[in-house]
């Protein structure tokens, strides 16, 4: 587009497509920047539009816009949305057959996208790049961009690779967008991806139509009979998310035995049982949903009532962004954290075997030359691929590893002082996960305002009792006097 931007056409066309009337916040800002060709990164409450601010511009811009997307459900979704808006629409992923593969990239070649979707995964190949890259490309959107950090909460190694990615696609503007990220995530997603003059658009993690509460419960029993009064309490669907696959299955059978319409979803699943389940819980035949974290990114239901946490999870962002599930329509619902110190073990245990030992970087790094890339690495040495792809990152990070197209190759001894900065790092990583696990302990006991904690959390200024939470209905912010969640917090 011109540097003199034609808001008439784009309002029209969001009114035509999307029936939107008035553009949400932050969704002006964000499309004026990549219209006009600049990097930029959006942080949008849940439910808070961040799929429009590439859909529009990917009906002016002259090339196609690619989205990566972490979730095949997640970009189903936002196909047949985009298809619904009659946006030409294109998806790459492994769900592909090798006819459908080559329709879609000879359709792709043709110029007849505006919009196509990827994997992350599938942007680690040259092969799967040069297509796109031939084809020409406006914009790259990087959806849930937390995942690109090693310091969120979702972080997949697949994205370390975007940058690379993004230089062989011609380097168009980038634009990320998340709804949880700190500062120094934000910080964080700018560097890996190798953002320039980038356009910051925050509106904010407030969102006032949630009831957000703390249960404290001393026992398995007492936290059983508040999962239940909640359920019972609430009338439209919900979700009640595990820390384990083992408690997702306990609870589920524990939950159909009290009478209650309940589903299960965890990665252990076959596939068309995940599936039935999601289908059945999206179509209203089942109300509730008991699930690990896997039931996530991919869920895009709005009229979701209600948000139990059984476990809390390893951070404040993870609880936020699934929390964040509820309410999408705007209407009230509640999000409630059923709170046992007994917990703590859990996530402990979690962080205990995150981080790639001594032992297991050299290995990767021996294998390197009888296998060229991650997986082949991963099944020489019997490892998992995500492992050998964190390890590899931060050889590659430590000047001994390269990327050349679809290939690793050595650049340098593994030395003491490589592995030394090696393991340095993930010290680092390790602790910065200890402090928000102690954090996420911290806002779980806290009696000040809920909201004045996320947001000073999320580097916003604390504000005023927000009146819609457990500790500001029950009066305790009145008598709380105690340090804010972060030492940096703003007054």
């Amino acid at each position: 587009m011109t540097k003199q931007l034609d808001w008439t056409a784009l309002e029209r066309e969001a009114a035509r497509r999307f029936g939107v009337r008035k553009f949400r916040p932050g969704q002006r800002e964000l499309m004026e920047a990549v219209l006009r060709g600049r990097d930029a990164l959006g942080m949008l409450p849940t439910g808070g539009g961040k799929s429009l601010t590439y859909q529009i511009p990917a009906l002016f811009l002259p090339r196609a816009v690619v989205v990566v997307s972490p979730l095949l459900s997640l970009m189903q979704d936002q196909e047949e949305k985009a298809e619904a808006a009659r946006i030409e629409v294109a998806k790459l992923d492994s769900t592909l057959s090798t006819s459908e593969e080559r329709g879609a990239v000879e359709e792709i070649a043709s110029g007849a996208n505006d919009l196509i979707y990827v994997t992350p995964e599938r942007l680690e190949n040259p092969d799967h790049v040069a297509p796109l890259r031939e084809r020409g490309v406006s914009l790259l959107v990087v959806d849930e961009a937390h995942c690109v950090s090693q310091w969120g909460h979702d972080f997949r190694p697949a994205y370390l690779a975007l940058a690379d990615a993004a230089r062989a696609l011609g380097r168009p503007p980038i634009l990320a967008l998340t709804a949880t990220a700190t500062p120094e995530v934000i910080e964080d997603i700018v560097r890996q991806l190798g953002m320039k003059d980038v356009e910051i658009v925050h509106t904010g993690v407030d969102r006032p139509n949630l009831f957000i509460e703390v249960r404290r419960t001393v026992n398995r029993a007492m936290k059983e009979q508040a999962l239940l009064e909640r359920l019972r309490r609430e009338d439209g669907p919900g979700i009640v998310y595990c820390a384990t696959v083992r408690k997702v299955d306990e609870l589920h059978r524990w939950l159909r035995a009290q009478g209650v319409e309940v589903g299960r979803y965890h990665g252990q699943l076959a596939a068309p049982e995940r599936e039935e389940m999601q289908r059945r819980f999206m179509s209203g035949e089942l109300r509730v949903m008991v699930a690990t974290n896997a039931f996530g990114l991919g869920i895009d239901k709005p009229d979701i009532r209600l948000v139990v946490h059984w476990n809390f999870p390893g951070s404040v962002e993870a609880w936020y962004q699934e929390a964040g599930r509820a309410g999408r329509d705007g209407n009230p619902a509640r999000v409630t954290l059923l709170y046992r110190l007994e917990d703590k073990r859990i996530q402990s245990y979690f962080l205990g075997g995150k981080y790639p030992s001594r032992e297991e970087s050299q290995t990767v790094f021996r294998a390197v030359g009888a296998a060229k890339s991650a997986k082949a690495i991963a099944e020489a040495i019997e490892l998992g691929e995500k492992r050998v792809k964190v390890i590899v990152a931060q050889l590659v990070g430590a000047g001994v590893l390269e990327r050349r197209g679809r290939s690793l190759v050595r650049t340098a001894e593994l030395d003491a002082e490589a592995l030394a900065r090696m393991l340095t790092a993930w010290e680092e990583r390790q602790t910065g996960d200890r402090e928000r696990l102690q954090t996420m302990m911290r806002f779980a006991q806290s009696a000040l305002c809920r909201r004045r904690l996320l947001r000073e959390y999320f580097g916003e200024e604390r504000g005023e009792d927000c009146g819609n939470c457990d500790n500001c209905r029950s009066g305790l912010t009145r008598l709380a006097s105690e340090r804010p969640l972060r030492d940096d917090a703003s007054p």
